[in-house]
């Protein structure tokens, strides 16, 4: 008989940190979703890079499927691989959206939302970002694509800013000028950091990414334009 591969439905249980402003809330969310190889523990320094005044409760989400790093035995994560893609973006959307629902009941978390993903977490920010529908007030992308599932629905999308260094060999200019193509077409608002740098948080990016945020304080854009230059 042929071999058949089957799934099955399991529990497990993810890990997320937070970091709360001085006070009582409701607070604005920055909600972060670290790059493949790392973890919420390394993310979080990067969400405070972009919240200098500690204005936002800042939430970093781990990737549910952990492992060992090569270099250390730091444990690390990734959202998904090409195996079974469709049941973890699912699974992955049901989980932050619970992260998103704890915060609320937990934190004192409030509205507005901005998602913030780099690398393989961009795609994650994207899909929370439209699930959490006018609740989220921005999308920050930095180094990662639009993923296919959530490109036809991009005109609902709140405003993005998107990441790139000019010697980013992972996320190339081909992959931003196709997300561009792909948010202007569907009627989006976003604008464009490019930097000097790598696959990395450079520091023009994250100066011009704390300002786009500290903007979001009023919550959802409603006027949608084409792409800008920011920075």
């Amino acid at each position: 008989m042929p071999v058949r591969t089957h799934l099955i439905a399991a529990t497990t249980h993810g890990r997320y940190l937070t970091d709360r402003p001085e006070g009582s809330g409701p607070f604005p969310v920055l909600m972060g979703f670290h790059g493949y190889g790392e973890s919420a523990a390394m993310h979080l320094p990067c969400l405070t890079r972009l919240d200098p005044d500690h204005a936002w409760l800042r939430v970093s989400v781990q990737g549910l499927h952990r492992f060992y790093g090569r270099a250390s035995a730091d444990v690390v994560a990734s959202w998904m691989t090409r195996q079974d893609r469709e049941p973890a973006i699912t699974d992955n959307l049901a989980y932050a959206t619970a992260v998103h629902a704890a915060v609320v009941r937990d934190e004192g978390a409030g509205a507005p939302v901005v998602a913030v993903g780099f690398s393989q977490g961009a795609a994650q920010a994207y899909r929370v970002a439209l699930a959490l529908g006018s609740a989220c007030a921005g999308i920050v992308a930095l180094c990662g694509d639009v993923p296919p599932d959530v490109a036809p629905h991009a005109g609902r999308l709140p405003p993005v800013l998107i990441g790139r260094g000019s010697r980013d060999g992972w996320y190339t200019a081909a992959g931003l000028a196709a997300d561009v193509e792909t948010l202007r077409t569907r009627g989006a608002t976003f604008s464009v950091c490019e930097f000097d740098g790598g696959h990395e948080w450079g520091d023009v990016f994250v100066a011009a990414a704390a300002q786009w945020i500290t903007e979001r304080r009023a919550g959802p854009v409603g006027v949608r334009r084409e792409a800008d230059s920011v920075g």
